[in-house]
């Protein structure tokens, strides 16, 4: 039963690529789908780093000792101020290291 899941998942995910990757085939997405869409990946990264970031122990913190808040803050300063993603992704994590061996 779980190939067959496996398998299934596998091939809906190969044909709901195919569909719009295929350049031959005459489907084509309008502007509002397009923008719409392009929502897709911000609302993602903030529903899967959100509870990581503001609920580490399960409980809303807030507080200044919580690494994950300080380092997420400081990823999205450096992105800002350096508009380098592998930098500041390695310059954040290398902080975030450094606030959870310090404390």
């Amino acid at each position: 039963m779980i190939w067959v899941v496996i398998i299934g998942m596998g091939v809906l995910v190969f044909l709901n690529r195919y569909v719009f990757l295929e350049p031959r085939l005459p489907v084509q997405l309008g502007s509002n789908v397009r923008q719409f869409l392009g929502f897709a990946v911000p609302g993602m990264l903030t529903a899967i780093c959100g509870p990581i970031v503001f609920m580490p122990d399960r409980q809303l913190n807030l507080h200044l000792d919580n690494p994950y808040l300080i380092s997420s803050a400081i990823a999205v300063v450096l992105v800002l101020l350096t508009r380098n993603t592998l930098v500041s992704m390695v310059l954040s994590m290398a902080f975030f290291f450094a606030l959870r061996a310090w404390g």
